[in-house]
């Protein structure tokens, strides 16, 4: 891993507290949906969760979620719970503060991001202006 990328330490952190130490807020349902998806989909113990900002949707920039077997040399790695979450430098500022929560409910299920940084967002959620 190069002198860019910068893995912080793993923490300990009681049920249903709200992880805080990276540039994303994980609530404790997110952490056991994500450790439900590694799980199901069999992923090596270094995977993680890849939270990102890509241009597009109909605000301007989009969240882009994903799954990865390993960060790459540039990215920030952040452990949660046991969930290591990576993150690139370009998206780490947009993302900055941002809650990602997961939801169940009547109208369906998913992750839901809450960016303190938006200006605007629209109505799906999933896409934001800054």
């Amino acid at each position: 891993m190069s002198d860019a990328a910068r893995v912080d330490p793993p923490q300990e952190h009681p049920a249903g507290a709200e992880v805080s130490s990276g540039p994303v807020l994980l609530s404790e349902t997110a952490v056991a949906r994500v450790k439900v998806l590694l799980q199901r989909e069999k992923r090596p113990a270094d995977a993680g969760l890849r939270v990102s900002v890509v241009g597009g949707g109909c605000s301007g920039f989009q969240y882009s979620l994903g799954l990865d077997d390993r960060p790459t040399d540039e990215d920030a790695v952040y452990e949660y719970d046991g969930v290591r979450v990576f993150v690139d430098p370009t998206s780490a500022p947009y993302l900055q503060g941002t809650k990602v929560d997961y939801v169940d409910g009547l109208h369906g299920a998913g992750f839901k991001f809450v960016n303190p940084n938006a200006d605007r967002t629209c109505g799906c959620g999933s896409s934001f202006s800054v």
